[in-house]
C-alpha cells in the first residue's frame, strides 16, 4: 500500500515531458514482460499487473496535468 502512495507522490515531480518517456518506457517493459511470460510462465504473473496498474496510474497523471493547463 505504501509502495503506491510512495509512487503517485513521485509523479508530482515529473514533467510532461518526463511522464510521456516513462510511459513509453513501462509500456516496452510491460510488452517484454507479457512475452517472456507467454513462452515460459514466470514466477510471478502478479508484476504484469503491478506493472499496468503502474502504468494506467502515469496515464492519468498525464491526463489530468492536461486537464488543467
Amino acid at each position: 500500500m505504501s509502495n503506491r502512495i510512495d509512487f503517485v507522490k513521485g509523479l508530482k515531480d515529473l514533467t510532461k515531458e518526463d511522464l510521456k518517456a516513462k510511459i513509453q518506457e513501462d509500456e516496452l517493459r510491460l510488452k517484454k514482460l507479457e512475452f517472456a511470460h507467454a513462452i515460459t510462465p514466470l514466477e510471478s504473473p502478479v508484476s504484469i499487473r503491478s506493472l499496468r496498474r503502474d502504468v494506467a496510474r502515469l496515464k492519468t497523471e498525464l491526463r489530468k496535468r492536461e486537464l488543467e493547463a
